[in-house]
């Protein structure tokens, strides 16, 4: 068990037979009132994000989340097929659990998968991936006064806002924690 006041973003644990990693975390104490912890938090089988207000002196339980690389190999049209690189064995995650992260995967690229108790429970992937646009709006000339911003459709057909100079079948480097365009 370990005490709120030592939870921190990353940090997983299991409360009402839930696991959940910490997303947020702040400290909040007035004058008369005890200390309060308000935490964000997102439920790691479910994908689901919520805030939870804690006294200061509770306690939740730790979870140990194992992290295993894994290279995605394709998808099977309800689940993603991931392989462990030293085994050659082969795993299943529906794609129910990889709402997001299905508009990054590429084929052949490794990705950590995150285990709990053998329980497959998502996948981490890099910060940033290398995407092609494969289609976008031609630049208007008189457009770029100030930071202008375009529509382009990447290969997983995820919408994602780009400079003007960029153009269809270019490659492009995305955020997967926000979705944003980080360079080319």
């Amino acid at each position: 068990m370990i005490n709120v006041s030592d939870l921190k973003p990353g940090v997983t644990f299991q409360m009402d037979g839930n696991l959940f990693v910490v997303l947020d975390y702040s400290h909040n104490k007035t004058a008369r009132a005890a200390a309060n912890i308000k935490v964000k938090m997102k439920n790691l089988r479910t994908g689901s994000t919520t805030e939870m207000t804690f006294g200061g002196n509770d306690k939740v339980k730790r979870a140990q989340i194992d992290k295993k690389e894994m290279q995605y190999l394709y998808n099977t049209g309800d689940a993603f097929v991931f392989m462990d690189g030293e085994t050659y064995e082969q795993i299943e995650i529906p794609t129910s659990h990889l709402e997001w992260e299905k508009n990054f995967l590429q084929e052949g690229m490794n990705c950590d998968v995150m285990l709990y108790e053998n329980e497959v429970l998502t996948i981490e992937l890099p910060d940033k991936v290398e995407c092609i646009v494969t289609q976008c709006d031609p630049a208007v000339r008189g457009d770029t006064k100030t930071n202008a911003l375009k529509d382009a459709f990447l290969e997983s057909g995820f919408l994602v806002k780009v400079p003007m100079f960029i153009e269809q079948d270019e490659k492009i480097i995305v955020s997967t924690k926000t979705g944003e365009y980080a360079g080319r």
